[in-house]
């Protein structure tokens, strides 16, 4: 999944640092992240950043802010405008990232991308609406008028495998840019465990029963603010799939034997279909 990336790890612990010449600069726009691709996902340098600012646009590089690390590499956030030419680095969809490599800078511009969000829909207090200031040791925003703190927003939602013998209950979205296969899914509401979420969009989305709900494993998902728990689960009784229509535009029961290879290896919900695959091959 998109967290494997053995040996490097993610540190996400706030410092308040400065970059160096080889620290990682990331940039954002509508949905879009600044780099190159040639084979080898790359970000802008601090190095490559600053002289662009000082000798070509001949103004003080922009301010940023520490991210986070993933191995030695240390990663900031920083205002890149759309109209920005650096050799070839350019904006490349949020979507399109996920199929790039190498995993540990998928994973980074993720990441970034929902600290990013963060910091672009937090910056005025919503009790008093004052203007919030970052916290000097901790990854915080604070109001200096009536010390409203917010933190980083993580959303939980989950990713469910509804099984029957053989076959597991595979979707489709309606109206979304993603196209394949994937599983039920949706958020925890207020109020209920992510177990209750499992009965609740299963009958929702397909208007099924199920039983034996059983935790598999959880996620990252930095693209949607999203903290993923996946979940097994069996047909409780024989009935007709009933389809969402706003939410899907298919649902199937597919034997194991059908079930597509997972060429990413980077989420959760293909994992556990291929998971399902291996169980049942034993």
């Amino acid at each position: 999944m998109i967290q494997d990336i053995a040996p490097s790890q993610l540190n996400n612990s706030y410092k308040k640092k400065v970059p160096h010449a080889g620290s990682r600069m990331l940039g954002f726009g509508e949905r879009t992240v600044y780099l190159e691709y040639n084979g080898e996902l790359q970000f802008l340098t601090y190095g490559q950043w600053k002289d662009y600012n000082e000798n070509i646009l001949e103004r003080e590089v922009p301010p940023c802010v520490y991210l986070f690390s993933i191995g030695e590499e240390e990663y900031f956030l920083t205002e890149i405008k759309e109209d920005t030419k650096i050799g070839e680095f350019r904006f490349y969809k949020m979507f399109d990232v996920r199929a790039m490599q190498p995993k540990e800078r998928v994973l980074a511009a993720a990441t970034a991308w929902h600290l990013f969000v963060w910091y672009r829909d937090n910056q005025f207090c919503g009790r008093c609406g004052k203007k919030l200031v970052h916290s000097e040791i901790q990854r915080m925003l604070q109001c200096p008028c009536c010390a409203n703190m917010v933190f980083p927003k993580i959303a939980p939602a989950v990713i469910v495998g509804v099984t029957h013998g053989d076959k597991i209950l595979m979707t489709k979205y309606a109206g979304r840019e993603y196209k394949r296969y994937a599983l039920i899914a949706g958020f925890t509401e207020i109020g209920e465990t992510a177990e209750e979420t499992v009965k609740r969009e299963v009958m929702e989305e397909v208007g099924l029963t199920v039983k034996n709900i059983r935790y598999y494993k959880s996620q990252p998902w930095g693209f949607d603010s999203n903290l993923l728990l996946g979940y097994f689960c069996e047909l409780a009784e024989e009935e007709e799939i009933h389809l969402d229509e706003e939410e899907l535009s298919v649902a199937e029961w597919v034997d194991y034997h059908d079930v597509p290879e997972d060429r990413e290896k980077l989420s959760l919900t293909h994992e556990m279909m291929t998971y399902f695959k291996e169980q049942r091959m034993r």
